[in-house]
């Protein structure tokens, strides 16, 4: 595609275009599809402009380009950026400036990328809509009476409606992927350890991982090759060895006839049963059988605890946030409000500052850990996590990558989950699990909704792999990506995305 990050970097290094041309148009495509889509929480288009200038300053001078230089890049708002505002889409933030960059910002930032902005999210990344945002509510490109999920939502959005090139995301269980399929974009969930967590506000630490979306295998390639890697600042970042993720794959004419001869896929049984859209199911098993068709096998693989992931996380993820969270008093930062004594200053600040769905999982937390609960729920909860993870790995013993859709519905209306959070809970099912146990995963678009409700929104179907294999993960991505014409049939009805493809 002509907008993929290769092209614009091929384009920039040869002088065809320059960085600050790129990066006006996607200022002005941002500025002006923003209106309907409320992706972005800030955005600094001077600050832009200048960091476009200073990559062709570096062309002019005869300088080596970073592998992202002049690259239009947006930020979930919840990876810190310095000079820039990081309110993780809540009140208590609300004026907050960090002093310093995430790990994975100054490494963009070291390959020559351009910041565009900061994205919105569900606050605190609690939530799968976007909708818990205390700012605004984004939309869905494709349908703007529909949710983009969440929580990655804003970073999503902005992808798929061109108004930056690609995008960082975070994943706790499942905020890069089950956006990703409900905005027909590619989202990669690397391994937990991967990526340094530096400079991420933390949510539940030993789930939450950094992650691109992009609207190409390839260009989410690109972005992991920048930002992998240990970091002594990150104790969980781990030391294992950056692959080649972007010469690891290749184009289109270089592929054999049977590409994927000799993989084995895992379909698991419980993600296609009971719940999960027909229009999805179908999706689905034609990917398959299109992986059938490059010479891969589909097999069926049953993991009897796959649902048990669900009740396991939604206690031990809200009682790690209730712990991270309590740092919000006040007293160092963020927002404050009033009070005759430090405890009514402590009770008033989090009860203006905190959203109902931060209250929420504050609540569930605190009561998991409690004295008297802390065995029968936490205890409990960590022991199911050792099964689920158990189970994956053993079967990806036996498979080169289990696949499941990334959702179990396309994209749903606004406001129709936002007063039932079990429902909007549940839609977590088919995500979860990976992060409970640490591996990676990564969602491409494979099709549209058929059904009269859904008809033209898109679906996702996700690949797990063991841990550490992201590279072998692209590649099967990629191979199904420039083989399958998913996208030849996109509804014509939508102006933006009209816009957007021309």
């Amino acid at each position: 595609a002509s907008d993929s990050i290769h092209s614009l970097s091929q384009s920039i290094k040869n002088g065809d275009r320059s960085a600050s041309e790129i990066v006006e148009q996607y200022i002005s495509q941002m500025e002006s599809r923003e209106g309907v889509v409320r992706a972005f929480l800030h955005s600094d288009a001077s600050a832009a402009r200048a960091s476009a200038a200073t990559v062709d300053a570096a062309r002019v001078a005869g300088e080596t380009l970073g592998l992202l230089a002049g690259i239009p890049i947006a930020i979930k708002d919840n990876i810190v950026v310095h000079g820039a505002p990081t309110t993780c889409a809540s009140n208590i933030l609300a004026s907050y400036n960090p002093p310093y960059d995430a790990a994975c910002v100054s490494k963009l930032k070291a390959a020559g990328a351009v910041l565009i902005g900061k994205t919105n999210m569900d606050e605190f990344g609690m939530g799968s809509t976007t909708e818990s945002s205390a700012f605004q509510v984004t939309t869905n490109p494709w349908d703007s009476t529909r949710v983009p999920g969440g929580s990655s939502g804003g970073s999503a959005a902005a992808v798929a409606a061109h108004q930056c090139v690609a995008a960082l995301g975070t994943d706790t269980g499942g905020s890069i992927r089950q956006p990703a399929s409900f905005c027909g974009v590619v989202g990669l969930k690397p391994t937990y350890g991967r990526i340094s967590r530096h400079g991420l506000v933390a949510y539940s630490s030993s789930l939450d991982v950094i992650g691109p979306l992009a609207r190409s295998v390839k260009d989410a390639a690109m972005l992991l090759q920048v930002i992998a890697g240990e970091d002594s600042r990150d104790a969980t970042s781990a030391p294992a060895k950056v692959d080649d993720y972007v010469g690891g794959l290749v184009d289109v004419d270089e592929l054999a006839s049977q590409p994927l001869a000799g993989k084995t896929l895992g379909l698991i049984t419980e993600t296609m049963g009971e719940g999960v859209d027909q229009s999805v199911k179908e999706a689905i098993m034609n990917a398959c059988k299109h992986y059938e068709s490059l010479g891969a096998t589909i097999k069926e693989v049953s993991l009897p605890t796959f649902k048990l992931g669900l009740p396991a996380y939604y206690v031990i993820a809200p009682s790690e946030a209730s712990s991270n969270l309590s740092r919000y008093d006040g007293v160092r930062y963020g927002v404050r409000g009033d009070g005759d004594d430090l405890g009514r200053m402590y009770g008033r600040t989090r009860e203006q500052g905190f959203g109902d769905e931060v209250k929420r999982r504050i609540l569930m937390g605190t009561y998991t850990l409690s004295a008297g609960y802390y065995d029968a729920y936490y205890k409990r909860a960590q022991q199911v996590r050792t099964l689920v993870s158990r189970e994956m790995n053993a079967a990806l013993a036996e498979v080169d990558a289990l696949v499941s859709p990334a959702a179990p519905t396309p994209a749903y209306p606004l406001g129709d989950k936002i007063t039932d959070p079990l429902a909007m809970y549940a839609g977590d099912l088919m995500t979860i699990n990976v992060n409970l146990a640490g591996l990676p995963a990564i969602v491409v678009p494979c099709g549209l909704s058929t059904s009269s409700k859904d008809e033209g929104m898109p679906i996702g179907i996700q690949l797990v792999g063991q841990s550490f294999a992201e590279l072998e993960l692209l590649q099967l991505a990629h191979a199904y990506e420039l083989t399958s014409d998913w996208n030849s049939n996109i509804p014509s009805g939508n102006p933006l995305l009209n816009a957007v493809s021309s």
